[in-house]
């Protein structure tokens, strides 16, 4: 069953091309990597995906399921803590639970660092926040950009096994 359909999709920034003519499917049980040179639209392709990026944007894309972006740029509220930067960002319509928030830290090896503020983590720390979110979201399709950024090899092991998974 596809979660998501692009057809003819072009995006444009400015007066530059960046992308046309891209058609894809994206079905349950699939795992999908775009690979290019900095610069040539892959984030903005993910963010035209997942309804961020409506300006310059032309073709048709439908979601036939709840989505999780997860940007290269954090996300994250610095002053707010890690519990309640996961209870109140944006792409989970769903509100978790403490419980779940708090099984989601441990898992993501920040157990105890829930009180702290995201500003005071280091970058790797805020990552896992970050990530964090694909416990908690009820989402069946997840949009990850540069998912891998600023992770140690035990968290990319993590999160190769979570998206292995998730699939």
């Amino acid at each position: 069953m596809p979660l998501i359909t692009a057809s003819d999709v072009a995006i444009e920034r400015g007066e530059r091309r960046l992308l046309a003519d891209v058609n894809l499917t994206v079905s349950a049980g699939e795992i999908w990597q775009l690979v290019g040179a900095n610069g040539v639209g892959k984030t903005s392709l993910m963010r035209a995906l997942a309804g961020l990026a409506r300006l310059g944007v032309e073709g048709q894309i439908e979601r036939q399921a709840e989505l999780l972006y997860l940007g290269h740029a954090s996300a994250l509220k610095p002053s707010l803590n890690a519990m309640e930067n996961l209870r109140c960002h944006p792409a989970c319509d769903v509100m978790a639970s403490d419980d779940d928030i708090e099984r989601a830290l441990a898992a993501v090896s920040l157990a105890g660092h829930q009180e702290r503020p995201v500003g005071a983590l280091s970058a790797g720390q805020q990552r896992r926040v970050a990530l964090a979110h694909l416990l908690v979201s009820p989402a069946r399709l997840w949009l990850l950009d540069e998912p891998f950024t600023a992770l140690d090899s035990s968290g990319c092991d993590w999160l190769d096994e979570q998206i292995q998974q998730h699939v």
